[in-house]
């Protein structure tokens, strides 16, 4: 039985598509808590952080005139998976748009450095979200914290010194969407990437198998930041930046299992689930299965 703590982050300001803010709505309304329970573990779910509704704004903001705010978030996510971990249980995190995780996988990591341990990092995603405000094309924040996480970028979104992750033990897989600023980071950042290009090469669980010894040698943990359009728009429709070409509902799964056997996950972000954009809250349902399968569930 594992201790699961439920963090809702209805936030919206990262990104430039609206919706995404009612994800932890949606992935709570499609029985996640209820799916977790079934698995025989200990829930608290603590409802949502306090952010800002994008309407109380200009109308004319954009991009980097909401970082101060998305940072403020961050600080107050990384102070309550920071504490989650610290007492070993184990935050599961809904977004909300994927700027929140420079909070939550800072917080971690600030748990394991107090206990003198690295955390490693396996981000699943269609983008590389490693741009910095100097890089982005569109200045969504979303699309920046793996450069803030490595200790790049804005200072306002550094919540650990040096860096919350180092690059060795970074891991970025499904990967199939990237500026020309983030394949120049992702050169030379030293982070280790595998693209839909070496999946469909390889296979998923060839690639799965070797991301997972960088992110785990030399690491006493392993945080997920899973990104729901790492999937295909025909099983996610509900996302804000679809891309044609991910995962299959299985290869989703397939991706949580093998993490789960690793045994050392400390904590996930399930992110960007846009009912706005869903059918029959079908992209919920799925985020409800890849969390069930991160925490142990099974075809037998």
């Amino acid at each position: 039985m594992t201790q699961i703590d439920i963090i809702g982050v209805p936030l919206d300001l990262g990104a430039s598509r609206r919706g995404v803010d009612m994800g932890p709505y949606a992935v709570r309304a499609a029985g996640l808590r209820k799916a977790l329970l079934d698995l025989g573990h200990d829930v608290t779910d603590h409802g949502n952080l306090a952010v800002a509704d994008r309407g109380t704004f200009p109308p004319d903001a954009r991009g980097g005139d909401f970082l101060a705010t998305i940072a403020d978030v961050c600080a107050d996510l990384a102070n309550r998976t920071e504490a989650s971990v610290a007492a070993r249980r184990f935050p599961v995190v809904l977004g909300g748009d994927h700027s929140l995780a420079a909070g939550s996988v800072a917080g971690a990591s600030r748990a394991m450095r107090a206990r003198g341990e690295q955390l490693g990092l396996v981000w699943v995603d269609a983008h590389g979200d490693i741009n910095t405000p100097e890089t982005s094309p569109s200045g969504n924040v979303h699309g920046m914290p793996v450069a803030h996480l490595l200790g790049h970028g804005d200072p306002r979104l550094h919540f650990t010194t040096g860096g919350a992750v180092r690059p060795e033990h970074t891991v970025l897989v499904g990967i199939r969407d990237l500026d020309a600023g983030e394949r120049a980071h992702l050169r030379a950042y030293g982070v280790r990437v595998f693209t839909m290009h070496d999946v469909d090469r390889r296979g998923l669980s060839d690639v799965m198998e070797e991301a997972l010894v960088f992110a785990t040698v030399g690491t006493a943990g392993l945080w997920v930041s899973y990104d729901v359009d790492v999937q295909d728009p025909v099983h996610a429709p509900g996302v804000g930046t679809p891309v044609a070409g991910g995962f299959s509902w299985r290869e989703g799964h397939l991706v949580m299992e093998m993490i789960a056997d690793a045994g050392l996950l400390v904590g996930l972000d399930l992110v960007e689930v846009n009912p706005i954009l869903d059918i029959s809250n079908r992209t919920a349902d799925l985020a409800v299965g890849l969390v069930s399968s991160a925490l142990g569930d099974r075809i037998l």
